[in-house]
């Protein structure tokens, strides 16, 4: 990790100021009075479609994005990715006074909800509003700029340097992944800290810290077996059949891979006489009789990890899990490259200590870590070995991914008073 680390471990030990600067009292109040425009950017965010796959959609929302940063001073830069058959990446670059710290700043342009999905608009309701991508993470993006423009009315957003990342395809990542997470990863060994501003946490109405996300990654099993009639099911000649084998493995999965900071799951699963997935692999047909032995059956799933080691011994225990073969029956699993897990470090929870020491000065409660079990992964994680950071700095929502997503329209702006106190204390070292 970055020797930054080491100083923000020394500060934890520091005690807390009695109260905001002169400076970041501005700040706060400048978000305050921009929660009008907030909300207003939000409604237009959110109604502009952005599903992973509408190339066109993501792209308008880049441009959005980009008429809210230059007048900010930001040098932005559209990444055109046809290669990975995704829109690209928006990154943004300011530079601070000398000798300040380099902050890169995460989020994403895309959302789950494609064109084609019935939930399409904003609707907003009191204190909350409800739309495709409200929190995750348009209303991320949305606390981002609010922070940055307090910091702008207030003086300090020159006390840091920032890189911004907002890429096109975080719900859907582009293939392969090394090109589609180049510019992200190559920003990440320029940082001195990175903040992401996916959706906040919060567990019995408690803000919670994420100082950790999980990896994400995806499976593919898939067994033969010999067919016939069913009265010759387990004979030398035929053995067990494809769904049987398939059951054994999934049933040694359950009993043979469980460990601390692990979940498993298998998605999807069609057999019989002949099954397959189409070519997203989110659909399966198949066909089959009750006396027929199955040929074929195959299976998707993912497993989510703390770290590479627990990812790499995961994969081994169900490597050798398959190849104990069932009599007369083969089976093979492939294993896609998806998110890499963020880790715990002494780093990140300096940071974490670091927000509560903002936390302290603006009267909020302290943010206790959370468990990394409470949220899925990310792409804070692709930077997580260079660079140490904090997720979930964006507003709290609800029902994420699915009709209904819900955000908590005052959770932006104290979550954009943290991070707009945050960014200028670490830009300076603080």
């Amino acid at each position: 990790m970055k020797p930054f680390a080491a100083l923000l471990l020394a500060a934890t030990s520091l005690p807390a100021l009695a109260a905001p600067s002169p400076a970041e009292r501005r700040a706060v109040a400048a978000v305050d009075a921009d929660q009008p425009r907030a909300i207003a950017l939000l409604e237009r965010l959110v109604n502009q479609n952005s599903g992973t796959m509408n190339v066109a959609g993501v792209e308008t929302v880049g441009r959005m994005l980009r008429a809210e940063l230059e007048p900010l001073g930001f040098t932005v830069v559209w990444k055109p990715l046809p290669q990975t058959k995704r829109a690209g990446h928006l990154i943004a670059t300011r530079m601070g006074a000398k000798g300040t710290k380099r902050l890169l700043l995460i989020g994403h342009l895309d959302t789950v909800f494609e064109a084609d999905s019935p939930f399409q608009s904003y609707r907003r309701t009191g204190d909350t509003a409800e739309g495709p991508g409200v929190g995750d993470d348009k209303g991320g993006m949305v606390v981002m700029l609010s922070a940055l423009r307090a910091m702008k009315i207030a003086g300090t957003i020159d006390d840091a340097t920032f890189e911004i990342v907002l890429t096109g395809d975080e719900e859907r990542t582009g293939d392969p992944v090394d090109i589609a997470r180049a510019d992200l990863i190559a920003a990440g060994r320029r940082a001195d800290v990175a903040l992401d501003f996916e959706g906040l946490v919060r567990q019995d109405g408690r803000d919670m810290g994420s100082i950790a996300r999980r990896s994400s990654n995806s499976w593919q099993l898939t067994t033969t077996g010999t067919t016939g009639h069913s009265s010759l099911i387990f004979d030398a000649a035929h053995g067990d059949g494809a769904i049987n084998e398939m059951a054994r493995i999934l049933a040694a999965f359950r009993t043979q891979l469980p460990e601390k900071n692990l979940t498993f799951n298998t998605g999807l699963l069609v057999g019989g006489a002949t099954a397959a997935f189409d070519a997203d692999a989110v659909r399966g047909t198949a066909t089959g009789k009750p006396n027929i032995i199955p040929a074929v059956a195959t299976a998707r799933g993912d497993f989510r990890t703390l770290s590479d080691e627990q990812t790499a011994r995961v994969r081994a225990r169900m490597i050798a899990i398959v190849a104990a073969h069932a009599p007369g029956t083969d089976a093979k699993i492939l294993f896609d490259e998806g998110y890499p897990p963020m880790a715990p470090t002494a780093g990140n929870r300096a940071i974490l200590a670091k927000l509560n020491m903002v936390n302290r000065d603006l009267g909020l409660a302290e943010m206790p870590e959370l468990d990394p079990l409470k949220r899925g992964a990310g792409d804070i994680a692709f930077v997580a070995k260079d660079v140490d950071g904090l997720a979930g700095l964006g507003p709290y929502s609800v029902g994420d991914h699915a009709p209904g997503e819900t955000v908590d329209l005052p959770s932006i702006a104290v979550q954009a008073k943290r991070a707009a106190l945050l960014m200028a204390r670490l830009g300076r070292g603080g």
